[in-house]
């Protein structure tokens, strides 16, 4: 976390007078930063660094398409805007719309559609190389430089790097996002199958399952275990076939719907065989609903839009509803 807001204080002071994205403080997501994870010797630290439009441009979620899908993918549309009564002097003061391309070419630096951008639309890879280049020009000039070893690591659609002294180690994947409105959604360039277009955003609830862990970490009696179970489980079942973000889906309902006092150290086997039973119910009937979508029984403090909250919960389970060789294999696995 420190790393990161340091890396963000210097990214600002490197980009205050550019037309690049703003880069917003990072937040931490996924098991790390919810307090468990099935492999903890091979932890990945993943952050979500909300991007804000810079002056003169602004950006338009727009819906990929108008078919019902069980996930949302999205495209950042970047717009210009006037900026002629902003008043500014100094610097790229001119106004895209507004003063000739010439001028614009001599005294401006390039808009954000002529650098990461493709067709009007933010491009995920273009970004993502970006931000590798920040993070390269950046490190030299942070304190854990002196300390620390940088390694950079491939990836097209977020920013992976280790650091590491000694026999310490760190593997950080940074996410980029763009906020739906005042929520705690957002489009995210975590990609969701194995080719995602470079100008795809799909909807990431990682905030949203991050604030509830901390909800959950809040009221949850002292010495709690759920945390414990899910990383018992997750672990007990890596490589038998069932998603890590399957047994996560499944904890977050029974702590939603059961009593926080019900999981103290007494209950830790009630409570794995609640995870199991759980488990095989949802597989047996061929549907598990999604935690966030849908759900208007979350804590207060967790905030979705209302095409989110309203929505139908799309099932986790589709293929098994719709493949009966995949059912069959699903039985067999659990």
């Amino acid at each position: 976390s420190d790393l990161m807001d340091n890396f963000t204080a210097y990214f600002r002071r490197v980009l205050s007078n550019s037309f690049y994205p703003v880069l917003q403080g990072a937040i931490g997501v996924g098991s790390a930063f919810e307090g468990w994870s099935p492999r903890e010797q091979d932890v990945v630290y993943q952050v979500l660094v909300p991007m804000t439009p810079p002056r003169g441009h602004s950006f338009h979620l727009e819906l990929e398409t108008a078919e019902q899908r069980q996930v949302r993918n999205f495209r950042v549309r970047v717009q210009q805007e006037c900026t002629c009564a902003s008043g500014r002097r100094g610097k790229n003061t001119l106004c895209f719309l507004h003063h000739p391309e010439e001028e614009l070419r001599s005294f401006q630096d390039p808009s954000l559609l002529h650098t990461l951008c493709t067709s009007s639309y933010l491009d995920v890879h273009k970004t993502a190389r970006w931000f590798y280049q920040l993070v390269r020009a950046t490190w030299p000039a942070l304190q854990q430089s002196h300390n620390w070893h940088l390694v950079l690591l491939p990836s097209r659609r977020s920013c992976q790097f280790k650091v590491s002294k000694d026999t310490e180690s760190y593997r950080i994947e940074v996410l980029f996002g763009v906020q739906q409105g005042n929520s705690d959604i957002f489009v995210s360039s975590q990609p969701r199958q194995a080719c995602t277009a470079s100008t795809t955003w799909p909807e990431s609830y990682a905030v949203a399952e991050m604030k509830f862990f901390r909800y959950i970490a809040r009221w949850a009696p002292l010495g709690s275990l759920h945390l414990k179970c899910l990383q018992f489980f997750t672990r007990l079942q890596l490589g038998l076939g069932f998603a890590t973000y399957t047994i996560k889906t499944i904890v977050m309902h029974l702590l939603n719907s059961s009593p926080l006092s019900e999981w103290r150290r007494r209950h830790f086997v009630r409570r794995l065989m609640d995870i199991s039973e759980g488990l095989r119910t949802c597989v047996e009937v061929r549907r598990l609903n999604h935690f966030i979508v849908g759900n208007r029984r979350l804590p207060e403090g967790i905030r979705l839009p209302p095409e989110v909250l309203m929505a139908r919960a799309f099932n986790l389970f589709d293929d098994l509803a719709t493949d009966p060789v995949a059912h069959s294999q699903a039985m067999c696995q659990y």
